[in-house]
Order: structure tokens, then C-alpha cells, then sequence
């Protein structure tokens, strides 16, 4: 495992550090939120899973995830002594993989951190089929009837979201949240326009994504 911790408080660092490299884990430790955030921006490309503080200088651990989530499927662990049910649940809604409350056990963190990266390497969800469309969301790529279609990082997330939800009307404030982010405050006819390009990337296979007047839209196999 390659993991990366972003945590301010130095003994917290040392102690983690030490426990998981002495069961042969590579460790990263950063400890400034802004820092963090720019490694976030690239996409942590190496890295098998992310020990995540919420309270930190710079950016905010809750932010840190939000960008994460945007370039990345690495699993995100947040350890934090901020228990209550909702920041818990605010984890979660962001896209973390587990929420551990501080103090913790180095060698339950260790357990946790070892099974997530197993099962995350495993791949056996990585692949989403619909149709025509298939799409690999390790490898970031979409195939329509054997050929690779090239989709904007947008369209992108918008597909992935509607064939892991495929039969369901998905509604375009929840597209909104789930692709542009709970911060996003502009209008929601810019689902109807990337929703336009996305149907023209995917060339006859654009029909399975059926428009549900008023609602939203669903992708079927058809």
C-alpha cells in the first residue's frame, strides 16, 4: 500500500507513520490543508487510499474530499475527533469510504486501511455496462458498441452517475450535486447542455438517455 496522510498534529503523523510503515506501507504525510488540496487537484495518481483529518490549516479536510471525489475513485478514510451524526453524514454525502472518530486504534485503522485497498484493487465494480455503452471507471473510459468514444470530464460523471442509477429518473438538482458539487449555485439548464454533448459523444447510443419531461433523465439499455 501507498497511502496518503493529511493530518496537522505532528504526534498523530509520527505514530501512524511508524505503525504503517513497520507493516511494509509507503507513507506520505501532509500536514497543511492548502497542500493537500493541490495534490487533490491532480488526482493522487500512485496512491492506494487517503487517511484524511477534517480540521486542518489551510483547506478544510471536507473540501480536500469534494475535490478528491472530482479526479479520483481512491478511497478515502476520514479520521477525525469530530464525532457528531453530522459531520459523520457530511462525510459520507461527499464521498468518503469510512469515517473513523479520533482517538482510534492504530492496528483497527491498519485492518481497515488494508481490506478497503484490497477490495478497492479487486476491480470488480470498476466496469459499467448499459447497452451499448460500457464504461470503465478505473481506466476512465468509455467504449459504444466496441469503440472508444472521447467524453469531457463532465459528461463523463454524468454517465457514470446515471448507469450506476440506470432505469431511475435522476433529477437535475441531483446531477448538480453529485457532478458539479453542493457549492455550485448557477442554474440548472447546464445539466440540459452537457447532457446535449453527451448524447452526441455517444453517437446512436446518445437515445438510451431518455428525457423525463419535468423530472430529469433516465438511462435504459434501449
Amino acid at each position: 500500500m501507498k497511502i496518503l496522510l493529511i493530518e496537522d498534529d505532528l504526534r498523530i503523523c509520527e505514530v501512524t507513520c511508524r505503525y504503517f510503515s513497520g507493516k511494509g506501507t509507503e507513507m506520505t504525510a501532509v500536514n497543511n490543508g492548502d497542500d493537500a488540496l493541490r495534490l487533490a487537484e491532480n488526482g493522487l495518481e500512485g496512491y492506494s487510499l487517503v487517511l484524511l483529518d477534517i480540521m486542518l490549516p489551510g483547506a478544510d479536510g471536507f473540501t480536500i474530499c469534494r475535490v478528491i471525489r472530482k479526479n479520483s475513485e481512491i478511497p478515502v478514510i476520514f479520521i477525525s475527533a469530530r464525532g457528531r451524526e453530522e459531520d459523520i453524514l457530511r462525510g459520507y454525502d461527499l464521498g468518503c469510504d469510512d469515517y473513523v472518530v479520533k482517538p482510534f486504534l492504530l492496528s483497527a485503522l491498519y485492518a481497515k486501511c488494508s481490506a478497503m485497498v484490497k477490495r478497492n484493487e479487486g476491480g470488480a465494480e470498476s466496469v459499467l455496462v448499459c447497452g451499448a455503452i460500457r464504461l470503465d471507471t478505473r481506466k476512465l473510459t468509455c467504449f459504444v458498441d466496441g469503440s472508444e468514444v472521447e467524453l469531457t470530464p463532465k459528461g463523463f460523471a454524468i454517465l457514470r452517475y446515471l448507469m450506476e442509477h440506470q432505469g431511475w429518473t435522476v433529477d437535475r438538482d441531483t446531477l448538480l450535486d453529485r457532478v458539479w458539487g453542493k457549492d455550485y449555485f448557477g442554474i440548472d439548464r447546464v445539466v440540459d447542455n452537457h447532457i446535449k454533448r453527451l448524447r452526441k459523444a455517444l453517437g446512436n447510443a446518445g437515445a438510451q438517455i431518455h428525457t423525463a419531461v419535468g423530472r430529469g433523465y433516465k438511462l435504459t439499455e434501449k
